[in-house]
């Protein structure tokens, strides 16, 4: 039986890792500490585990002897594929697959997938139409490299390695970039393993345009775009998440556009083997800038969207290229799928949640905070209480139910 080797199964897309080897017939060994497991891991993905594999535990932040021993593990266990559920570990994953000679993405460029400083780098180096990045350790280096550089406000503001839209501001004055510039130095571990981060800080021109998201498939070093689809925000100082349409509706050029950029960048990163999620905006003048790639599976479950509106599962894809298999990634469904998220209007303690009703479009709806939990302020993406799925026939069907369903639902907080 083949062997998957999956570090860290935290966050939406564990569950759909695990379906995936389960439905492939391949045993999954997860590699976590004990402390995660207990405390992060949802019921559903600890039965899961029990089901389909075993339990491993390590010390990811150190990175050289995480390493080591699951090197040695996975000889010992004869692992077949290794992945990463999550996007702090996909480092590690390029380094321990180039260790067991299994297919994996460019271990040398690996960090550029994880670190905004050093992907800029990459970008530019590349050719890849990005925006122009600056990456002070000090405020008054960013101030002094703004004016150098030539640019104006407004900027965006965003730590050199996170995730989730945590720390990411657009600024408009020399005061708004102070303030912005401390709140992505004040996390230089990340929790819950205390991986250490870099503390560059990247201050970016501001792009304008419309932003969408597209995910690359890899294999052996031919990569493949899939479908672009919607990405919303909020606007304002802060961009928390708010929603995803499969696909966006656009025309064909502009497809062209994104899904060109989107292979560049995967190129440039060293993304050669695995999947890769993109972030992009399409300016008015349909040119295009990358915003950042992940070496991963896409978060907000937009694995289901994907499966739900071109019938592709890339879960499973990004387990059978872990193991050498030949995936297929041929549509068989050509309809649109959605997600929007709940948002409290203030912070406080989530009192209920009302409204959504049972609209023909709406496949889905869960709440992730239960009543009488704390809630933060709306301002990333760590501030949602549930979330809605929907699906119809075309985007715009789906963009209009979601809309209703937005105005109808009342989130109440004391």
């Amino acid at each position: 039986m083949p062997k998957l080797l999956l570090l860290e199964a935290m966050g939406n897309t564990a569950e759909y890792v695990l379906d995936a080897a389960r439905d492939l017939g391949v045993e999954v060994i997860v590699a976590t500490h004990e402390d995660v497991h207990d405390d992060w891991y949802s019921p559903a993905v600890k039965r899961k585990i029990r089901e389909n594999g075993k339990l491993v535990l390590t010390d990811f932040s150190d990175s050289e002897g995480a390493l080591r021993q699951l090197t040695e593990l996975a000889r010992a266990e004869g692992v077949t594929g290794v992945v990463a559920c999550w996007e702090f570990l996909t480092p590690l994953v390029a380094r321990l697959a180039a260790a067991l000679g299994l297919p994996g993405n460019d271990p040398s460029r690996a960090l550029s997938c994880r670190n905004k400083r050093t992907m800029a780098r990459a970008f530019a180096e590349h050719g890849v139409p990005a925006p122009r990045t600056l990456t002070p350790r000090t405020v008054d280096e960013a101030y002094r490299s703004v004016q150098a550089a030539g640019l104006a406000y407004p900027l965006v503001v965003k730590p050199a390695e996170q995730s989730g839209s945590w720390g990411v501001a657009v600024v408009h004055s020399d005061e708004e970039l102070a303030t912005a510039f401390a709140a992505a130095q004040s996390h230089l571990f990340q929790m819950p393993h205390g991986i250490p981060l870099d503390p560059h800080v990247i201050v970016q021109e501001y792009v304008g345009g419309t932003e969408f998201s597209i995910e690359t498939v890899s294999v052996g070093g031919v990569v493949t775009p899939l479908v672009p689809y919607d990405k919303f925000t909020t606007g304002g100082a802060r961009r928390a998440e708010l929603g995803h349409t499969v696909p966006a509706e656009l025309d064909e050029a502009s497809v062209h556009t994104l899904q060109q950029a989107a292979v560049a960048a995967a190129q440039a990163l060293g993304v050669t083997n695995g999947v890769a999620h993109i972030e992009l905006k399409l300016l008015p003048d349909g040119t295009t800038r990358v915003i950042e790639l992940g070496a991963r599976l896409p978060g907000d479950h937009i694995v289901a969207l994907i499966r739900q509106a071109r019938g592709i599962d890339e879960a499973r894809i990004h387990v059978q290229i872990a193991l050498g298999l030949e995936p297929s990634l041929t549509p068989t469904e050509d309809t649109a799928a959605g997600i929007r998220f709940l948002v409290p209007p203030r912070g406080g303690t989530l009192r209920s949640v009302s409204g959504i009703g049972d609209a023909g479009a709406v496949a889905l709806s869960r709440l992730t905070v239960a009543p009488g939990g704390p809630v933060r302020a709306p301002g990333d993406n760590d501030s949602r209480v549930g979330y809605v799925i929907l699906q119809a026939g075309t985007a715009a069907e789906v963009n209009a139910a979601a809309a209703k369903v937005l105005a109808d639902v009342t989130v109440d907080v004391g």
